[in-house]
């Protein structure tokens, strides 16, 4: 997977390379499933009483999520789901929340159907051979002669990641358009065991798709920022805080979080955000806007604290976490959203995004309105 290297360099492309090729996202555009419930209501609807993962869940500044959960069972609680249940439910809920999130996304920009040149799509919630792309291209009724990738298993930081694989082919690929979808069905991965380890992942993440169009127009360019570099951050030491593992009792995969990643990656927050803005003549203070990963409070906080931001500068971030949880690898373009229905860009704010996830690792890129 393409990174922004430490020399300054992206995919073979030097960073003010990137900035001439003029390659804007010209839209972005989102979908959820139609079912939401507050904390509240999923702790009711499983009968959890143990006063220790009601905590985690009221107490995580997530109001509502949008989930999938099964139909109730003859004790009316929702039916444990099997993995291969898991896996049509990503399947299905995947292909229908991505493909509304890309037709809006292409509406918002003006952009048909046919006009798609390349498409990546992102999860993390379940496999599928052939991907989501190979899927979306025959449902959508895309070109079968548009170029594909998919990108899985990286997590909630693989958004921004694979942002850096699709700017780098629209930069090769002036006029042409791409589009990046990250559809995330997190209620596909969940073990309702009722450890305090599961618990934990259960109260977090959330269903939601959202999608960006990209293109590089130096010549006419489309309304739309810009995006100027990319820089990431490999924690090594903290590799497993976040993995996926196989559980032989429940005979499914379950996600495993450790209690330490806000501390992990607010520590080093600020180490990869000064190397994105690294001669630049962008200083942090000057950044206008910051839109990062809904990770959970108290990765919010952490990068909040290192970095020297305050609520404000992360209301987008926090609101989507209060409305829909972590949406996984698409969170930030949700909050991205956001922001631009605010209407307080203006031309030459610079803005940041970052998210991070498993490996450990930080994704950042800088864009100018």
């Amino acid at each position: 997977m393409s990174n922004a290297k430490t020399d300054g360099t992206f995919d073979g492309i030097r960073a003010e390379e990137l900035g001439a090729s003029g390659v804007r996202i010209l839209s972005v555009g989102w979908a959820t499933p139609p079912t939401s419930y507050t904390q509240r209501e999923v702790l009711d609807m499983f009968r959890v009483t143990d006063p220790r993962v009601r905590s985690i869940f009221l107490n995580s500044a997530i109001e509502r999520r949008c989930l999938t959960l099964p139909e109730p069972g003859p004790d009316g609680t929702p039916s444990p789901e099997s993995q291969g249940e898991l896996l049509r439910k990503h399947r299905v809920q995947g292909l229908d929340m991505g493909g509304r999130a890309v037709q809006n996304a292409l509406k918002n920009a003006g952009v048909d159907l046919g006009d798609v040149d390349y498409l990546c799509c992102v999860t993390t919630t379940g496999l599928l051979t052939p991907g989501f792309s190979a899927l979306l291209i025959r449902e959508l009724g895309l070109r079968s002669d548009c170029s594909r990738l998919d990108v899985v298993g990286m997590g909630c930081n693989a958004g921004l990641n694979a942002l850096t694989a699709v700017v780098g082919w629209a930069a090769a690929h002036p006029g042409r358009t791409a589009v990046m979808l990250c559809t995330e069905a997190c209620s596909a991965a969940y073990v309702f065991d009722g450890t305090m380890r599961t618990s934990v992942v259960n109260s977090l993440f959330g269903d939601g798709a959202a999608a960006v169009v990209v293109q590089a127009a130096p010549e006419a360019p489309r309304e739309g920022p810009q995006v100027l570099r990319f820089a990431s951050c490999l924690i090594p030491e903290a590799i497993d805080a976040m993995r996926y593992d196989w559980d032989d009792q429940a005979g499914k995969f379950s996600f495993y979080l450790d209690r330490d990643v806000p501390y992990v990656v607010g520590a080093h927050a600020e180490l990869v955000v000064d190397r994105l803005l690294a001669g630049t003549g962008v200083r942090r203070s000057e950044v206008a806007q910051w839109i990062v990963h809904s990770g959970g409070k108290k990765v919010i906080d952490a990068v909040m604290v290192n970095l020297g931001l305050t609520r404000h500068d992360l209301r987008h971030t926090t609101g989507v976490l209060r409305d829909f949880g972590n949406l996984s690898s698409g969170s930030f373009l949700f909050s991205y959203g956001r922001l631009l229905d605010e209407g307080v860009l203006e031309k030459g704010d610079h803005v940041v995004f970052m998210t991070m996830g498993p490996g450990s690792t930080i994704e950042t890129a800088l864009l100018r309105v």
